[in-house]
């Protein structure tokens, strides 16, 4: 079972609902894809075991022996190489590594090399596999890290809670392609809605079953992000309270349902409402 985690803003509580699903799972791997800002392992508090380098492949031009055709510049959709100057030159910021470049090109001119660009942790906290994949400063996507993940991902057998990066981007999209089910946890502001709306649409895009999680709920008061589930029919797993407690242990680190009985309870049955709509999905898919 594979759950991605989504908000479309930061801040809503989607590495609270990872975690904590993880956590209350008695087979799980928590991976964390918010490759920018990995945080999880915080909560986890666990002791890093092993890291792992990630690279991208970078195209290198021999001046020497281009000739000067272009096709690899013609090639190139993402312009990412230039004729300048009488010479090709390689902008690697926006390079996807394709590798098409050096297939293309006629004098074998075009080699490539490796560049590091981040770096996967790998931890464990009481029998949970703690993933985590961090890119490095000034690398301008995160894509790679991501898609490196779900090579771990798919190899392991464990269930899998994927806390993706916020928003709806394409390193958003990366994260969440391949699970089984999304959950899109939202706040009861008007920016939460408008940012829930951006998930919503993309996980229709991409056909993914779903429920929403109401994080941060007050009793008696306008919840515009509740009212846009009830208008657009997206199911509401549960509503999880505005509460001091929940605010504390969460401020000081710690996993909520390692510190609340109560707490661990409402986790349990969302997992078990979450498993529920798995398995239903996967009867309609049959």
């Amino acid at each position: 079972m594979k759950i991605a985690v989504l908000s479309g803003k930061g801040g809503t509580g989607k590495t609270l609902i990872a975690a904590n699903l993880a956590a209350v799972c008695d087979d799980a791997s928590y991976v964390d894809c918010d490759v920018e800002a990995p945080n999880g392992n915080l909560l986890f508090k666990s002791k890093t075991q092993e890291t792992e380098p990630v690279y991208i492949k970078i195209p290198v031009v021999d001046a020497q022996r281009c000739d000067g055709c272009r096709a690899c510049t013609e090639f190139c959709k993402f312009n990412a190489l230039a004729f300048v100057s009488g010479k090709i030159m390689v902008f690697s910021e926006i390079c996807h590594s394709c590798g098409g470049c050096v297939l293309i090109c006629p004098t074998k001119s075009i080699t490539e090399t490796r560049q590091e660009v981040g770096s996967i942790a790998y931890g464990t906290s009481k029998k949970i596999d703690v993933i985590s994949g961090t890119m490095h400063t000034g690398i301008a996507s995160g894509i790679p890290i991501i898609k490196e993940l779900w090579n771990v991902m798919e190899a392991t057998p464990r269930n899998i809670f994927i806390d993706c990066p916020p928003g709806s981007a394409c390193s958003v999209m990366e994260s969440m392609k391949y699970a089984e089910y999304c959950v899109l946890v939202a706040e009861p502001t008007v920016f939460g809605t408008d940012n829930l709306k951006m998930v919503h649409e993309l996980v229709q895009l991409f056909q993914k079953p779903y429920g929403v999680v109401l994080n941060k709920s007050l009793e008696n008061e306008w919840n515009p992000a509740k009212e846009y589930c009830l208008q657009k029919g997206a199911p509401i797993l549960c509503e999880l309270p505005f509460d001091q407690k929940l605010a504390k242990i969460q401020a000081n680190g710690d996993l909520i349902v390692r510190k609340s009985k109560q707490y661990k309870n409402c986790f349990s049955e969302l997992l078990r409402s979450i498993e529920r709509e798995v398995q239903h999905a996967a009867a309609i898919d049959s």
